[in-house]
């Protein structure tokens, strides 16, 4: 035995390289489930291990600063510069194609909007509260006056780790923004001090009964035991995945999980396609104002836009009614923190502009426009597109992805997966642990000052004091016509209503205002 140890080890460690490279060889020439591989042993390996880092190739080495997609790298650096309080500007000028089609002005005012003294935003320069009360058009028991037009959007804790969610919250409740909860259900993570929006979808995570309903009786005591819930949110569909349950796997359902959102630990978990507890028009109303009854909160739903005639239906019942949702959220067809198909995530819903306007031009229709707030979402976190929104009507913007790469997000796009490297979108233990809430919820605070301090200035450069005042002319968007160039109210046909607005001193002493100072437990 020593003998045959001593002639091992007596081998060349060349040698050994070759050995190991034959049976690689040998190997892959009798395999057959992977053509490359046979046909050029050994070296058809590397083609495989290009290909799984290729998209980090072309995002870091090939890709020039506007290229990619859905965020492309000058959009992603201004992200990173405001949530670590770094430079943000940009030198030199722009790159941008400014005569390519599609591409957007905002008109700057020959005097811009000039602040008096004692002005909040002279003390303040990114208090920016929302213009319009959810609820109290419908005169709900406890209205709320969003304290941030700048929010954070629908993410589950499930979907995003716990320190993630953990640090979105802490950070949204320095910066006064209120956090959605995502249909994940209210966990520990959430409540931490910002005021929270409760959002629940098919699945009814949170509040479920035992046959998967909705438990009207469990809703009505999570509002009542965590008074921080300032909304409720209906979810229709999303952009990522509109028309298209989905399904948790048993083995992501930690116990946490499990106890959260109300379901078997282990076993998979199917979020239908439709809703068990309302399956018309009649009875979405009903059940709206049944949640709002019971909770005396403000109630929304959520949706991605296709075809319109279920929404033509919605706005006249409305009117019938005398009341309906206190908010309606819009999701554009290009947002994607949830996991789809393909097909689903490229081809189905309408992008948030289109969907927009489409909406908007119906409930205009009805007179309906004063008493609800519009809630925008799907790829609004900049703002210079935050400002074409509330030039369209929008009243606050909600924010995922560019929230989630304020605490850290690579664009790596394995949020499916479950091996998100920045630890972001990912339930593996190692992986978070690189998320510290503390720092990253100061991350998120700053992105969330600095996008609403540029709001305020953009606001200000075109003459007016809060963005709710852009009209729609003050936006211009070049086509591919003889014209060239044409206002948004051109293009969506349509002309936004005026929203009622004094001044933002006014805002600030408010009764309904969100809170960015009360701590919650």
């Amino acid at each position: 035995m020593q003998e045959v140890v001593s002639f091992l080890g007596g081998i060349a460690w060349w040698v050994w390289v070759l050995i190991v490279v034959g049976l690689v060889a040998l190997r892959d020439v009798l395999q057959r489930r992977h053509t490359i591989s046979h046909n050029f042993p050994v070296v058809g390996h590397f083609r495989y291990m290009l290909e799984t880092i290729g998209p980090e190739i072309r995002q870091y080495f090939i890709a020039n600063n506007r290229e990619e997609l859905p965020f492309n790298r000058r959009e992603r650096s201004w992200i990173y510069a405001s949530a670590k309080a770094e430079n943000n500007y940009q030198g030199f000028g722009s790159d941008q194609d400014f005569y390519a089609t599609n591409y957007h002005f905002l008109k700057p005012d020959m005097f811009p909007y000039k602040m008096q003294e004692g002005h909040i935003n002279l003390e303040q320069p990114d208090f920016l509260p929302c213009a319009k009360i959810m609820g109290k058009a419908n005169g709900r028991k406890r209205p709320f006056r969003p304290r941030s037009v700048i929010n954070v959007s629908a993410m589950s804790f499930g979907s995003l780790s716990a320190n993630a969610v953990e640090s979105l919250n802490k950070g949204a409740h320095k910066a006064g923004a209120y956090h959605n909860t995502g249909e994940g259900g209210l966990s520990p993570y959430h409540s931490t001090g910002s005021d929270v929006v409760f959002h629940f979808g098919t699945g009814y995570f949170g509040v479920r009964s035992n046959d998967g309903n909705l438990d009207l009786d469990k809703l009505e005591k999570l509002v009542e035991n965590n008074q921080f819930v300032r909304a409720i949110e209906i979810k229709l569909s999303q952009g990522a995945k509109p028309g298209k349950g989905g399904v948790l796997p048993g083995k992501k359902i930690t116990a946490e999980i499990a106890a959260i959102r109300g379901v078997e630990l282990g076993k998979d978990v199917l979020s239908p396609a439709s809703h068990k507890c309302f399956e018309t028009l009649d009875e979405l109303l009903s059940l709206i104002e049944e949640i709002a009854k019971r909770t005396g909160l403000p109630v929304g739903i959520k949706s991605a836009i296709g075809k319109t005639h279920m929404w033509e239906e919605l706005a006249s019942k409305i009117v019938a009614n005398g009341s309906g949702p206190d908010f309606i959220t819009i999701d554009g067809g290009e947002g994607g923190t949830g996991a789809a198909p393909p097909s689903f995530a490229d081809h189905v819903a309408l992008p948030f502009f289109n969907a927009f306007s489409v909406i908007y031009k119906i409930f205009q229709k009805q007179k309906l426009t004063d008493g609800i707030v519009f809630v925008a979402s799907g790829k609004l976190g900049l703002p210079a597109n935050a400002a074409r929104a509330f030039a369209m009507g929008a009243d606050v913007i909600n924010v995922a992805r560019e929230a989630m790469m304020s605490i850290g997000c690579i664009q790596a796009q394995l949020c499916h997966t479950n091996n998100c490297p920045s630890g972001v979108a990912t339930q593996n233990k190692w992986l978070q642990a690189g998320i510290d809430p503390t720092l990253k919820s100061e991350r998120f605070y700053n992105y969330v000052k600095y996008f609403r301090k540029e709001l305020v200035e953009l606001t200000h450069a075109s003459g007016y004091e809060h963005p709710c005042q852009y009209e729609m002319s003050d936006v211009e968007t070049t086509t591919d016509d003889r014209n060239q160039i044409s206002t948004l109210a051109d293009i969506y046909g349509y002309t936004k209503d005026k929203v009622s607005f004094n001044s933002m001193n006014e805002l600030l002493n408010c009764p309904y205002l969100g809170s960015s100072t009360k701590s919650f437990k």
